[in-house]
């Protein structure tokens, strides 16, 4: 797949969760509309939606969400770490350890191609290896719940469609491919790895270009037709979800702020704030992996009683 047609906005990760010289201005969001944060509940007859006296109030987020035509999943790094998979940022995230000018960049890739396929040969090794967790499949499941249901994800994985979700948009292409920077031909990443040893970089294309993989690297522009797809679906959303994500690598990250000025139903589910938060009407703090089963059950609940 040949991510090169891009949109005008350009400056980004592959999975969402960095921040580094490309990353746009940060927008401060608007301000605290009636939003309900929640921690996990001690009590499981009471669910993940239980704090302080917030009962009523998230019985009426679940009952909007239940009543939902139209959902839009947006995921980050974050969704797949129960998975074994690293996030960006953070004290132990990729970008603490790595500096990404040397890693994902078109720049570093001209400058030593070899040292950008080690690392993305060992990032490939560990998709490959890992498996959908919770989240994933939660989120599959939820396709027969909302049919219109739309997964818009940063990561480069395809663990959402490993774990069954047949709508998924990549804004920032996938590891799975690779195509040549020359001319555009694309291959899967595996046929082209099959048989090259781990210190060579792949066979060249037959017009002489170098494959390199097919992610959105910082300073490239997403792909008009994921990223056109992706707003259309969120501009239209009764339910946006967050998922994952630091919400700092734009226009990424921009997909909030049109769901909130929409008037969408903003949720998001993170281990800790974003740089967004203050979007979200509802924010569900924790692993996705423990959230999401617990929020799909308290969807079921509600329907079953409607």
């Amino acid at each position: 797949m040949s991510v090169h047609p891009g949109c005008a906005a350009a400056a980004l990760e592959p999975e969402g969760e960095a921040r580094g010289p490309f990353v746009q201005e940060q927008v401060s969001g608007p301000p605290d509309r009636g939003r309900v944060r929640a921690q996990r509940a001690d009590s499981p007859a009471a669910g993940v939606l239980k704090q302080n006296g917030l009962v009523s109030r998230l019985r009426d987020f679940v009952a909007r969400f239940a009543a939902a035509r139209r959902v839009v999943v947006f995921t980050g790094a974050g969704v797949s770490q129960e998975s074994g998979l690293d996030v960006f940022r953070g004290t132990d995230g990729t970008w603490s350890r790595f500096r990404l000018e040397d890693l994902a960049t078109p720049e570093a890739f001209a400058r030593d191609p070899e040292r950008v396929w080690a690392w993305y040969r060992e990032r490939y090794a560990a998709m490959r290896q890992a498996s959908p967790n919770a989240a994933h499949r939660v989120i599959a499941s939820w396709q027969e719940r909302f049919p219109s249901l739309l997964v818009v994800t940063q990561n480069v994985d395809r663990l959402h469609q490993r774990a069954g979700s047949r709508r998924v948009v990549e804004l920032h292409g996938t590891i799975w491919d690779s195509h040549c920077a020359r001319c555009g031909r694309s291959r899967p990443t595996a046929e082209l790895l099959e048989g090259v040893a781990a210190e060579e970089l792949p066979r060249p294309c037959a017009c002489g270009g170098l494959f390199r993989p097919s992610v959105v690297w910082f300073g490239e522009a997403l792909p008009a037709a994921a990223f056109s797809e992706a707003a259309d679906e969120t501009g239209r959303s009764d339910v946006f979800v967050v998922v994952g994500t630091s919400a700092v690598v734009w226009p990424a990250a921009g997909l909030i702020e049109l769901a909130a000025g929409a008037g969408a139903l903003v949720v998001e589910v993170n281990r800790e704030p974003s740089a967004l938060s203050d979007l979200a009407q509802v924010a569900l703090q924790g692993p996705a992996g423990e959230i999401l089963p617990r929020l799909d059950a308290e969807l079921a609940a509600w329907r079953s009683r409607s």
